[in-house]
């Protein structure tokens, strides 16, 4: 199973779009709310569009911080999701597979524990 549990932020790697609204949709069920929920892709056009259809949120300033947020404007996309994801929680490690599984066209779906 592609997902990890961790202290702060539950992931799932999903194969399409599709699949990813649906983890959205079952993730507010499970009573998540907008703002905790995130979806990542390696196209930012795509992780936008999967964002909007699904009224999930994309990683903004808030979660980075003004610096990392910055830092990103020189980073590769590679570079740049591994910051947000590890901006949600995880470990670089764990940054590092999920980034690998974007960059075989995956979608990656985030929920931050309060």
């Amino acid at each position: 199973m592609n997902s990890s549990t961790n202290t702060k932020s539950f992931a799932k790697v999903v194969e399409n779009g599709v699949q990813a609204v649906e983890e959205v949709n079952q993730l507010r069920s499970a009573g998540y709310v907008y703002d905790d929920i995130f979806v990542l892709a390696h196209d930012g056009d795509r992780t936008n569009r999967i964002a909007d259809t699904a009224g999930a949120s994309e990683v903004g300033i808030k979660e980075e911080g003004m610096f990392d947020a910055l830092a990103n404007l020189f980073r590769s996309r590679g570079d740049e999701l591994r910051a947000k994801i590890t901006s949600l929680g995880f470990t670089e490690a764990e940054a590092q597979f999920y980034e690998k599984e974007l960059d075989l066209g995956k979608v990656l779906v985030v929920a931050k524990k309060a």
